[in-house]
């Protein structure tokens, strides 16, 4: 039997009995401020990220408080929220490229998800030129400092959630 991996939409919607809330081990818990932690599912943080209106940004800090109280825990996973950004970014092209269309219409705006720091984030499809590009065209302005791009005043074009 000859290996498939599977594709970026696959990845996006496999639940992987997510989400869920665990305790923290006591270590966990000094070290993140918190008895519980949310992991999301793949597709609850692509559905975060589908929310941002043109104009608006999000980070994945605010992803991670998102998810916590959606579940009722103390914080959200940053690890799993940093890769499922991640794969959303990419199914979404991937739809694209493959000439789908979503039911909302359009593609999920990946490129308005930032780091929490307000920084591109260069794992995303294209890299940094690519989200630098997209987010130059909604009207951010993107600034460089050291080997980081960043969106001027990111905190100011927050989207409520």
């Amino acid at each position: 039997m000859i290996y498939q991996p599977k594709s970026w939409t696959e990845k996006l919607n496999d639940n992987k009995d997510l989400p869920k809330v665990v305790k923290l081990q006591k270590n966990a818990q000094m070290h993140w401020r918190g008895k519980t932690m949310a992991i999301p599912s793949p597709m609850e943080v692509n559905n975060i990220m589908a929310k941002v209106p043109l104009g608006k940004l999000i980070t994945i800090d605010l992803i991670r408080r998102e998810v916590a109280k959606r579940h009722g825990a103390d914080i959200g996973c940053p690890l799993t929220s940093g890769i499922f950004s991640w794969t959303s970014a990419y199914a979404a092209e991937e739809e694209n490229a493959e000439g789908k269309n979503p039911p909302a219409g359009g593609i999920t705006p990946w490129w308005r998800t930032l780091k929490s720091d307000g920084s591109l984030n260069p794992k995303y499809p294209g890299g940094l030129s690519v989200q630098k590009k997209v987010l130059e065209s909604e009207g951010h302005k993107v600034i460089q400092k050291g080997k980081k791009y960043f969106v001027l005043d990111f905190e100011k074009k927050l989207a409520k959630l």
